[in-house]
């Protein structure tokens, strides 16, 4: 039986409010969020990871609504009067009680602490931070390094002696 992937659930919020990049952009918070969930996505399908970004709407009137950003990452904004970190704790509950491995992104103690009663792994938004920036610079040096053939032009020149060379430039320049 093939294992399901590992399944990370992010407290978007207190991701956010976290990482030094992104509290950078808080006077612009949907740039923060978008921002996050760029480096989320390349870092989840790297790793080969199932995402789930959970954004607060608490002290809105809008419904909850999730939007499914690719097959592997669930963005989720909770409804008015639920919090983010109760429905990673039900998400988390349902995903370990299905027999999936779940990480819980937060540096909440309080939540924390629930998420490990229900069974899934906490990791601080710190350490997620890390992990992400080990990732990039991976990537980075695998697929951005300097190609390892020169970028030269490929010459007919380059191939020949200097004999047939010279011959050559006499006949090219006895027709000009």
């Amino acid at each position: 039986m093939k294992r399901k992937r590992e399944h990370f659930i992010i407290d978007g919020y207190n991701v956010i409010h976290s990482w030094p990049e992104l509290i950078a952009l808080m006077g612009e918070l949907g740039e923060a969020r978008d921002r996050l969930i760029h480096l989320l996505s390349e870092y989840g399908a790297y790793e080969d990871y199932d995402m789930t970004i959970v954004f607060d709407a608490l002290f809105t009137a809008d419904d909850e609504h999730t939007e499914k950003r690719s097959q592997r990452l669930t963005i989720v904004y909770t409804g008015a009067g639920e919090t983010a970190d109760s429905y990673i704790e039900r998400l988390a509950y349902q995903s370990v009680r299905s027999g999936r491995e779940v990480h819980v992104v937060t540096s909440d103690s309080a939540e924390q602490s629930v998420i490990l009663g229900a069974g899934a792994y906490r990791l601080p938004s710190l350490e997620l931070r890390r992990r992400v920036h080990k990732v990039k610079e991976r990537l980075q040096k695998d697929y951005l390094r300097k190609p390892v053939f020169p970028l030269l032009r490929n010459d007919v020149a380059a191939r020949l002696d200097q004999a047939t060379a010279d011959r050559l430039d006499k006949m090219r320049k006895k027709h000009d």
